[in-house]
């Protein structure tokens, strides 16, 4: 059983439409499947939920917080089943202690491709999770909720596609773009959502820039 603090959520996941968290949606046909996992637990510091920060060295979205997940692979049944891999792999995640809630509507990630799909579980058996692969992933990070929908802790940022949209400042990450703006969606869909200042437009600092531009060069076809 779910807690009270995560029904909300819960009970908005039928009816929610992709708009709510992008403007950018799935293209008619085309993009690959893939799955990531919102896991939400109780901490000790209050509710929270799971982010990792992808490898530095990565060739798209290097050093970005995100959410564990990736693309759908053959052998997986549902794209349920792809997320909960893909959290294995990465933290090592017992599937085995997660409940999952619902899965959200499809989103769109242009950079890659990929159409994702947000798995939304609770952590009804927390356990240590860690690096598996350093080659992916550089840090795993239990984010609290009051911490994400702290004002302080939030302000906008332009984005190198030319779009401004959300970003969060906690836990020593700098958490903006596609994951932002989900982040930003959910907090509002389970009532933690505080005023914030939506006026507050700041640049990508230099290194986090950098990084982002390795994802948005255009492909070399030679």
């Amino acid at each position: 059983m779910i807690p009270d603090w995560l029904r909300p959520l819960a009970d908005a996941i039928p009816t929610v439409q992709a708009e709510h968290f992008s403007r950018v949606l799935p293209p008619p046909e085309g993009g690959r499947d893939s799955a990531v996992l919102l896991l939400f637990g109780e901490g000790v510091d209050g509710p929270d939920l799971l982010l990792i920060e992808r490898a530095h060295t990565l060739r798209k979205h290097a050093g970005q917080p995100a959410f564990p997940g990736g693309a759908r692979d053959p052998e997986d049944a549902t794209l349920v089943d792809a997320a909960l891999r893909e959290a294995h792999e990465e933290v090592g995640l017992d599937p085995a202690s997660v409940d999952v809630i619902g899965v959200l509507p499809a989103l769109y990630l242009p950079p890659s491709g990929f159409v994702v799909h947000p798995v939304v579980a609770w952590w009804r058996e927390p356990h240590p999770v860690h690096v598996v692969d350093e080659a992916e992933v550089a840090a795993v990070v239990r984010v609290p909720l009051a911490e994400l929908a702290d004002p302080a802790n939030r302000h906008r940022v332009g984005h190198v596609s030319g779009l401004v949209g959300p970003a969060f400042r906690v836990r020593d990450l700098m958490v903006w773009g596609f994951t932002a703006g989900l982040l930003a969606g959910v907090l509002s869909l389970g009532g933690w959502e505080r005023p914030w200042d939506e006026d507050d437009v700041r640049e990508l600092d230099p290194e986090t820039l950098r990084l982002a531009m390795r994802t948005w060069q255009p492909t070399n076809p030679g």
